[in-house]
């Protein structure tokens, strides 16, 4: 029999759509039963590809007698929190200030009026280790909502938890209150959390956090000096270690989600598109500053994994894949962690050969008995987790062999073994498509086809940017989720910002004025939708937000994921200069002033940082005036994009349309033309234009006269 989830979209919700439990999706129905019944709720959130939500859906939904339990005693309710991630907020913010932690599952019992009471995390099917029994603490919430004096205290307690979860998601600060801190303490902040040793801003586990390091490049470019260089060491060598370790996919490309050790070998397997959309960034940016291969060569396999694995054939990007699948050759109906990843030595040695083996196992510290050390659970016995455990020069040297040829060769494994691995069962694929992270997605495929200057990278983004625009924009309004040709949920701030951001680079990236259009319009939604009228801060929804919801939440730091008011200040001011709307700049300092004065240390903003950095340089324009199909005029754009300068404005005037509506918008622009027939090269700063170039190299020069531009422009 299959419950109300059997009608739902999201893959989350389609796991327990077979639960015994009588789930529903969040809803106004949900909430009548539950004050018709006198019931309390219970929230139940989590992703498809959340490990702990799998084991608690295994041990404790998925029984009868304890979803009989349930079923008697509370009005059960399962959201996906990517779709929804306002409602997780919410309650994941509130079972924080009960317990000091959260996680997923998500697992909150809340009043008939959406109010917090009680909740936690994970729970087992019966008392262990230290964790009280699912069925007996869904018995005691009925018991001591049934007995008048006791639900008196669970509703006061959900009126005061309510209170507090709204004065910590809605801050009352102005912008006129003093912020929390410059640019460069939160680059000190950052120093004195970093490991010398293995990279990366924590103890295990160690999450990538690719806001640090888009912060570090840009203070670095800006800065310069010492503090300058050892920013972007900092930056560098995380994302080295990151992409040596067992994090990174050695043989498919992409990382995963994070890394249960201090060195980056042992991740939890999950691949979010989130992760590798920003993470592909930061590498493209390492490459546009360092000028190393290595670099590109993880950007281009980290970007090459999301076309192969997580791209429909429409264009846009799937969400995640699983970190759990079934085990190759064993008869086992349970998934492990991992296991399509792992390898054994002899395994290893069949696909590859003996003449191979040797090179790739000592590079890939591969061992017959297994190389990962630390397994409490088990599960990884004989099996062994690919990272580059030595460099490559010692260990061609130790081998006698080249090492170009050992480069070529371990290239060649590498592809032997993907080509068996793809034969293996897969991990679950979360396959709807987020507005969102599809944005993350676009400016990672635009950024890439500009400094790396691959057409395939463009094609993807513009495919993207149009899938995008076919399924999930009606016209007026923007949605958050699709899959299976259904669009749904509004979308929120985060949707807007992420697409709009997406949408400048690839401007960048083709020069097509209605990529910057389209997020003009989005922007002039996000102020009018999301901004608070009275501090300038940025609300996570809209206006006409979810009634079940007893408040509106503003946006908070940056994490895993930038806070949408940081890529909101950064994508306004960026299209203000662009575009000659100085409205977009005033509103991007409004809000960028409110988040600051609430931020609760100088590290919490390191994305919104980056963009104080862009708003406080000197306003720069590289204008470019000439056929984008004359190998003349690509000559000065490359040379435009030769160096990592990020606060500089580039435009494409040619001599049709496009002039008339650069002219139109930006009046500066109008006496620059072609110089005696040929694409010419302006160079201005603060409005004030140099004479035009018509040659590369001395673009080159006006452009990069040093290492550093210490005025950050």
């Amino acid at each position: 029999m299959k419950n109300r989830l059997a009608h739902e979209s999201s893959p989350y919700l389609l796991q327990h759509a077979e639960n015994p439990v009588e789930w529903f999706p969040w809803g106004r129905e949900a909430f009548e039963k539950a004050r018709r019944e006198d019931k309390p709720l219970l929230i139940s959130i989590g992703y498809s590809t959340c490990h702990w939500c799998h084991v608690m859906e295994r041990e404790c939904f998925e029984n009868p007698s304890i979803a009989a339990v349930m079923n008697e005693h509370v009005v059960a309710v399962k959201v996906d929190r990517e779709e929804r991630p306002d409602v997780d907020r919410l309650y994941m913010t509130a079972v924080q200030a009960m317990t000091g932690q959260g996680g997923w599952p998500l697992n909150v019992f809340v009043t008939p009026e959406g109010k917090p009471f009680t909740g936690g995390t994970y729970f087992p099917p019966e008392d262990r280790h230290g964790r009280r029994g699912w069925p007996a603490v869904v018995e005691a919430i009925s018991k001591a909502w049934r007995d008048p004096a006791t639900k008196s205290r669970l509703l006061s307690q959900g009126d005061h938890l309510t209170q507090a979860t709204r004065e910590y998601l809605v801050p009352t600060g102005s912008a006129s209150s003093e912020d929390t801190g410059s640019w460069e303490e939160c680059r000190k902040s950052l120093e004195e959390t970093y490991d010398d040793q293995n990279g990366g801003f924590s103890r295990a586990p160690k999450f990538p956090m690719p806001v640090n390091t888009f912060f570090l490049f840009r203070y670095a470019a800006a800065v310069g000096g010492p503090e300058g260089a050892k920013a972007q060491s900092m930056a560098v060598t995380s994302l080295s270690h990151m992409a040596r370790g067992g994090l990174f996919d050695q043989v498919g490309g992409g990382f995963h989600r994070y890394s249960t050790d201090d060195r980056w070998f042992l991740p939890h397997f999950e691949k979010m598109l989130y992760d590798n959309a920003q993470l592909a960034v930061n590498y493209v940016d390492a490459f546009h500053l360092t000028g190393e291969d290595f670099f590109a060569g993880t950007a281009r396999a980290t970007l090459d994994y999301l076309l192969r694995d997580l791209c429909h054939p429409e264009g846009g990007f799937f969400s995640a894949e699983d970190a759990d699948s079934f085990p190759q050759n064993e008869e086992s109906t349970e998934k492990r962690e991992g296991a399509f990843y792992v390898w054994e030595a002899e395994e290893i040695r069949k696909v590859i050969g003996d003449v191979d083996f040797p090179l790739f196992a000592s590079f890939y510290g591969v061992f017959p008995e297994g190389n990962v050390t630390e397994d409490p659970q088990g599960e990884f016995g004989n099996k062994n987790i690919l990272h580059e455990a030595r460099p490559l020069a010692e260990v061609a040297g130790s081998l006698g062999i080249p090492v170009e040829e050992s480069r070529r060769r371990l290239g060649h494994a590498r592809a032997q073994l993907l080509s068996v691995r793809s034969q293996r069962p897969r991990p679950h694929l979360d396959d709807k498509i987020l507005t969102s992270w599809n944005g993350l997605a676009l400016t990672a495929f635009a950024r890439a086809a500009i400094v790396l200057d691959d057409t395939r990278y463009r094609a993807a983004a513009q495919r993207a940017a149009k899938f995008l625009k076919q399924e999930l924009w009606d016209g007026e309004r923007l949605f958050r989720r699709w899959r299976e040709g259904k669009r749904a949920v509004f979308a929120f701030a985060d949707d807007h910002a992420f697409l709009a951001q997406g949408l400048v680079d690839l401007y960048e990236a083709d020069f097509d004025v209605t990529h910057l259009l389209w997020a003009e319009q989005l922007m002039d939604i996000t102020l009018k939708e999301f901004q608070d009228p009275t501090s300038g801060a940025l609300f996570s929804s809209g206006e006409d937000q979810d009634p079940l919801l007893p408040f509106r939440a503003r946006e908070e730091g940056d994490n895993v994921e930038p806070s949408a008011a940081s890529v909101s200040v950064l994508t306004l001011l960026r299209l203000g200069r662009i575009l000659g709307r100085e409205d977009f700049g005033h509103a991007a300092d409004r809000m960028m002033k409110a988040h600051f004065a609430t931020a609760p240390g100088p590290r919490a903003y390191p994305a919104l940082q980056a963009a104080r950095l862009y708003a406080q340089a000197s306003p720069s324009d590289l204008v470019i005036v000439g056929d984008a199909s004359l190998p003349a005029t690509q000559d000065l754009i490359r040379v435009g994009r030769s160096r990592f300068r990020p606060n500089l404005t580039v435009r494409l005037l040619d001599e049709g349309s496009l002039r008339a509506f650069w002219v139109e918008r930006v009046p500066f622009l109008e006496n620059m033309g072609l110089v005696q027939g040929q694409p010419a090269a302006y160079l201005c700063h603060h409005f004030t234009c140099q004479p035009p170039v018509t040659d590369g190299e001395r673009l080159r020069a006006l452009l990069y006269p040093q290492k550093f531009d210490k005025t950050g422009s």
